[in-house]
């Protein structure tokens, strides 16, 4: 197949899913499982759409520009009024959840693949620690589900995975150093780097955000903008917040949540178009992200796939993150429902993605394929178990309302 013949067969299927998107939305069938499938179609019919030794750097950065804009946008509807009631829920799952899902993690890999280092085990479950954003916006974006549980599944969303990427650049470092390769894009200290990543970002996010919200409330103020550019405006804040981190030394993913945190709390002049622009503009970055996804790691996966990637891949998507999250909301007053549904809905998508091909670039590490096939196969299974089940979810929480 032409690579004209590809994108023709892919703006065919979007067109058809966008017309049937009302009735899709009410079943188990949603947009990253059509499309990752699509992409995976495209790879079997042998169309190319980007030279191969690009399709890495192309998926890196489309992944990329999509998680900032859905964590800017995500952010920037949470409120901090209604966040101080419901932000103990977050900061248990973040604080004491994630530390013991990369410690079960580590463990559990490690018994899978006694023959790596144990930093190799380590990196895996740093890698596959981080929810997906992308991915929770079902569940995240439905009123039927209480508010503090959607605001929990936003904030962890939004947080963790700039908080796991020191300690992917640290387990990376010292698989490295166990195997004997060599870091390409390795930090000098990687003490001062972690510490850079978690605090300046914020402070990046919070600076340009409120700057941004006060901006926008001048120009309605003064009526000089007009409303064919507030997507523009939205774009340049997003993008702005990451950029300004990244140039300091800090984390440009946090810095996107934390500014559209500010961004949505300190705008006093209200509109809809944050949540228009991620319906329509955003949506279709998320299309093109999991199309390449089916694509290019799909197949990468399935090469590579073999019984300690599989069990890896559930074992991640079940009891490595179900315990942890239930262990750290003890005591919180939720119910085991309710418990299971945040243990349950930690999609792994594109923050996943991102860092293994981080690693994939910049890292010399000699099992990287198996690597590449665990994050791939678990990112699949999640993109098939929780799209599936986000709609009975969503349904559930409904009826008991």
């Amino acid at each position: 197949m032409s690579p004209l013949a590809a994108i023709t067969a892919l703006l065919v299927a979007a067109l058809l899913f966008a017309a049937a998107s009302k009735k899709i939305a009410r079943s188990v069938v949603t947009m990253p499982i059509v499309f990752t499938a699509a992409g995976f179609l495209l790879y079997s019919s042998g169309a190319q759409l980007f030279p191969e030794e690009a399709q890495y750097e192309i998926l890196h950065l489309l992944a990329e520009i999509t998680l900032v804009l859905v964590l800017f946008s995500d952010a920037s509807q949470v409120q901090f009024s209604q966040l101080r009631m419901s932000a103990g829920l977050p900061l248990r799952m973040l604080l004491v959840g994630m530390p013991l899902t990369i410690i079960l993690g580590t463990l559990v890999a490690s018994l899978v693949s006694p023959a790596e280092p144990w930093a190799f085990a380590l990196l895996v479950a740093a890698i596959l620690a981080p929810t997906d954003a992308a991915l929770g916006q079902a569940v995240v974006a439905d009123k039927s589900v209480p508010e503090n549980l959607r605001e929990a599944v936003a904030i962890e969303s939004g947080l963790n995975d700039g908080l796991a990427l020191p300690l992917v650049i640290i387990a990376a470092l010292a698989t490295v150093e166990a195997v004997g390769g060599m870091g390409d894009n390795a930090p000098d200290n990687v003490f001062l780097f972690g510490l850079a990543q978690v605090t300046l970002g914020p402070l990046a996010g919070l600076a340009v955000g409120f700057l941004a919200a006060r901006l926008r409330d001048m120009a309605v103020a003064r009526d000089s903008a007009t409303e064919a550019y507030q997507g523009i405006f939205f774009l340049a804040s997003a993008f702005l917040c990451f950029a300004v981190a990244e140039l300091i030394g800090g984390n440009g993913l946090i810095a996107a949540f934390v500014g559209g945190l500010a961004f949505g709390n300190f705008r006093h002049s209200k509109s809809t178009f944050v949540a228009e622009f991620m319906e329509s503009e955003g949506q279709l970055l998320t299309m093109a992200t999991f199309i390449l996804f089916g694509a290019v790691l799909v197949p990468l996966g399935f090469a590579h796939m073999g019984w300690k990637t599989v069990l890896l891949a559930i074992a991640f998507l079940t009891f490595v993150r179900v315990v942890p999250v239930f262990i750290s909301l003890t005591g919180t007053g939720l119910g085991w429902r309710d418990k299971l549904f945040l243990g349950w809905f930690g999609p792994r998508g594109l923050a996943s993605i991102l860092f293994a091909l981080l690693v994939l670039e910049d890292f010399n590490i000699a099992a990287i394929n198996e690597l590449i096939a665990c994050v791939t196969l678990t990112v699949m299974l999640s993109v098939l178990l929780h799209g599936a089940s986000a709609f009975p979810i969503v349904r559930a929480y409904g009826k008991r309302g």
